[in-house]
This record gives C-alpha cells, structure tokens and sequence, in this order.
C-alpha cells in the first residue's frame, strides 16, 4: 500500500486528492492543453496536494498521454488514473501512471438503485461481482487502488456496504463514496460515512474519501461533513470547477480548516500561500474566470467598499477580515505600474504577485506590458495579472492577430480590415457586419473557414477608468467540444479578436475539424 506522507497524527490528517485535471476538465468549455495540464499538475505537486487525479487514460490518447507524463514529473504527490470498472481501463490507467514515484489506480461503478437500472442495466448481485474482479485486477497493477461508488448518497446503505466490503475485501486502499449529483444534506452525508465505517467489518483497512458536487450548493459543506464522519481524504478541485454546478473548492476547503481549527481539528500538506496563484493558472489555463465574490480566491474577496466596514478595516483589520490577504498568496498593496517602469521592477511585481516565469517568458510579458503601459496611464495588478495570464494561455496559439483596423459608427456599414500570423505566414482581409465585432468575426471566419457556433460573448473591464483593459471571454462549440477563448486589451476590438481566436486555436490544438466551405 502507498504510504503519503502525513504531518500530526494519522486522525486529524486530512489527504487533499485534486481533481481539477480530471472531473475539473470535465466542465464545459473547461479543456486543457497537454502543456497547459504540465503547469497545473506542478503547480499542485508543488503546493503540497498529496493526489493529483491527472486525467481519465482510456478517454483519449492525449488524456494517456498527459496522465504518463504529470506520472513521470511528479515529485511529491500520488498521480492518480480514473478508469470504468473494465478491464482495458484499468490496464491502459496501470499503463499511464507506472512511472510515477506513486501510482493509483481510481476504478469506480454505479451503485443506486436508479444507475443500476437505466445505465448499468445491471442486478446488484453482477455489480458485486464486477467490483471483486476489477478491484483485484487493479490491485495485481499497483499497490494503490481507490475505489468509488458512483452515485453513493442515493445508494441503499445496506447495499453500500456490502460494495465497501467487498472493494476493501479485493485489495482496495482508499473507499470514495461521492455525491455524485450533488443531491445529499451534509447531515445525511456525515450519517453515510459513520454508518459505512461502523457497519463494514473490514473497514479500518482502508482510507474513506469524500467526493461532493455543487448543485445545491452544498459540496464544500458536505465534505467538511463527511471528515466529521470519519473520513479522511477530500477530492476537490481548484476554483471548484467541474461537471454542471461544479465539485468542492480545494482553496475554501483548505481555508475553512486552517481558519477554523477549533471547530475542525484537522490538518492538511497545502501551502495556504500558493492558492491564489493556483487559481489564477487554472482560470488562465481553463479559460474559466473565477467570479468577484468566490470565497477566497475571488477579486472582491478582500476587498471593501462599505464606509463601515473601511472604518473597521483602518482602525484593526480583523475587524471584517477573518483571514489574511497574505495567508492565501494576494498582495495587500496596489503597486502602480507604468512605462517608465524598468525590467527589474516588472520582475520583481511578476514574482510578488505569484508566477515564475523564465528568461524568455519574462522579456515577451515585458515588451507587451511597455507597450500597454504606452496606452494606458495607470498599470495595475489586475492589468498585469490578466497579460500574464494571457501570455500564458497563448503561448502555443498556431494563429494570432497581427493587426486590426475597425470603420464603425452610425453611417455603417461597419467594417473590419484583419491580419493574421497563421504558422508564421500573414494573411489580410476585409470584412464588414452587422457591427463592428460581427465584422471583425466574419473576417476571422473568412481567413480561417469553420463551423464552430459562437455560445458567448461576454466583456469586463479589467479596472476602473475609461482607459481600463476589456477582458473579452469567447465561448466556441463544434464536435460536441466547447472551448472559450479569453484575452484583454484596452480596445475592446482588438480583445474580441484575439478572445475569439483564442476559442479557435484551443478547438484545433484539441482536434476538431473546423474547416467548411471557405467564405468568398
């Protein structure tokens, strides 16, 4: 069995098991690339997270391909595979993660009555006997076995224990019993695992995980429930991404213990500190943005506005501040940045506010902050932040926007003059709409045909301030693949377009044929 290695007594640590890479990317829209996964995975390794979930092998061979190699980088953290209860699941996820320092193998079944029935179509007797084979086929794979019980929380308790035993009974080392759809109270949640724990005679071998979703609303509660339980690993995800509402967010469920010790005596490895850092790769990465108010991580969350609440926070900020700016990795300070800035200075703001860049990184981010900072009178950090963060996004696009002119205004018809860089040779066209960003869209569709439907156009304001950057978010379907494209700029346009060949370069990096009959 794979040891993790734990701080405080076995009773109160809590093993944090990310899934970001896995369910997280399941959300959609929410798809990485293989280098982008790279950056996640050591992020998370190196903020203490003792289970990376890397991917879902048998999926696809770019899923294999990036659960092998987070497998081989790893340095600190078990690198988990999820695999069906089928036999050539569990082999290709014993392929994928054989060369981590620590492997697992995650294996999982239906077990409510509902599953049984209309998607397993399947008795309860047959599903037992799936979980003793696949269970002990993943087990002859790799010491480290967890198993699941999809759809636990509808599952009748007296059923549910006999799948637990029986799992525990084939070698497995760690029992998840989800709330798959997000359905449980965290009464019932936390009743479900002592009931498990107190019932299966072979209990005590095996660790009891939680896996929560959101549809309620309830899924951080919900986890916190079920450690008060007995159980002691919590699958989560950076900014609580995931299927439909979304799972457990890793940071407010960290933030909760430490902030709360004296209701929840527990401890878990993560570095508080890196967490803003985290979400804002995984916002970058997934091209998910993360709302004002989410607990934590969101811009607002340290932020007031209220003449009370100033005053309280002038005279002692514990006042209305339960935790830290600094506890979680967010600067207390607004270091105003602008075009006499130098290189030393850009570096070290690019190191207070969390990313590690290298050599080259650094002098492309550089250039493009002097070039704004031309354009706008005062660089904040949310205006570096969301460059950074762009950069990083891009920096493996096969198309970019080179250059944009825009005839708008009420005389019409707007149009839209656009270069494109295509593998490193420039194309121009012109195009006009039914406005100047429909323009601007159909010139892209001229230079790069597809078919892929526009499901959102959405645009913030990165700060305040009639020069403050527009932060575009494009959201493309196509294939039954849908992939949203971010960017910022001061001129809204020129965000449009590179958000919407953000989309597009993310649906061909995945694979999607875009091409139709090319527009004339």
């Amino acid at each position: 069995m794979t040891t993790i290695p734990s701080s405080g007594s076995n009773a109160e640590r809590v093993f944090i098991f990310d899934t970001t890479l896995r369910d997280g990317e399941q959300s959609p829209g929410a798809t990485m690339t293989f280098e982008e996964k790279l950056m996640v995975a050591e992020c998370l390794d190196q903020m203490g997270v003792d289970i990376i979930e890397a991917g879902f092998p048998i999926a696809s061979q770019g899923d294999f391909e990036s659960v092998h190699a987070i497998a081989g980088r790893a340095k600190n953290a078990v690198i988990a595979g999820l695999a069906r209860a089928i036999n050539a699941d569990i082999d290709r996820c014993g392929e994928a993660v054989k060369h981590a320092r620590r492997g697992r193998i995650h294996t999982f079944v239906s077990t409510s009555p509902i599953h049984l029935q209309y998607q397993m179509k399947k008795s309860e007797d047959e599903v037992l006997e799936i979980i003793r084979a696949t269970v002990a086929r993943a087990r002859n794979i790799v010491e480290d076995v967890e198993w699941s019980a999809m759809d636990a929380t509808r599952t009748p308790i007296d059923y549910l224990c006999r799948c637990v035993e029986m799992a525990i009974a084939q070698g497995a080392t760690t029992i998840n019993l989800p709330d798959t759809v997000g359905y449980a109270t965290p009464d019932e949640y936390r009743a479900m695992f002592e009931a498990v724990r107190n019932r299966v005679p072979n209990a005590g071998k095996a660790i009891f995980s939680v896996h929560t979703h959101n549809d309620l609303g309830l899924a951080v509660a919900n986890a916190l429930a079920g450690i008060a339980g007995g159980a002691r690993q919590i699958e989560c995800t950076i900014n609580g991404i995931g299927e439909r509402a979304g799972n457990a967010a890793l940071e407010e469920i960290v933030m909760a213990i430490k902030t709360r010790c004296d209701v929840l005596p527990y401890t878990t490895g993560i570095e508080a500190a890196m967490l803003n850092r985290a979400s804002k790769l995984v916002a970058a990465a997934a091209s998910f943005p993360v709302q004002y108010n989410k607990a934590i991580v969101g811009r607002n969350a340290f932020a007031h506005e209220s003449g009370i609440h100033q005053d309280g926070m002038l005279k002692n900020a514990s006042t209305y501040e339960i935790m830290t700016p600094e506890s979680v990795g967010v600067t207390k300070t607004s270091l105003v940045m602008g075009k006499h800035s130098g290189r030393a200075a850009f570096k070290s703001k690019v190191r207070e506010l969390g990313y590690e860049l290298g050599d080259n990184a650094i002098e492309d981010a550089f250039n493009r902050f002097k070039a704004l900072a031309d354009r706008k009178k005062h660089v904040y950090d949310e205006d570096i932040e969301a460059l950074l963060d762009e950069g990083i996004a891009t920096a493996a696009d096969r198309m970019k926007v080179v250059a944009l002119t825009v005839i708008a205004g009420t005389m019409g018809p707007q149009s839209a003059t656009l270069t494109l860089d295509m593998d490193g040779k420039h194309d121009t066209i012109q195009s006009s709409g039914n406005g100047p960003v429909d323009a601007i869209f159909n010139a892209i569709h001229k230079l790069v045909p597809h078919n892929a439907l526009l499901e959102l156009y959405q645009v913030h304001a990165v700060t305040e301030g009639t020069d403050a950057q527009a932060e575009v978010s494009v959201r493309l379907a196509a294939e039954g693949r849908s992939v949203t494209g971010k960017a910022s700029d001061p001129d809204t346009l020129v965000a449009s377009a590179k958000a919407y060949l953000s989309a597009l370069n993310k649906l061909t990096a995945r694979g999607a044929r875009l091409h139709s009959t090319a527009v004339g």
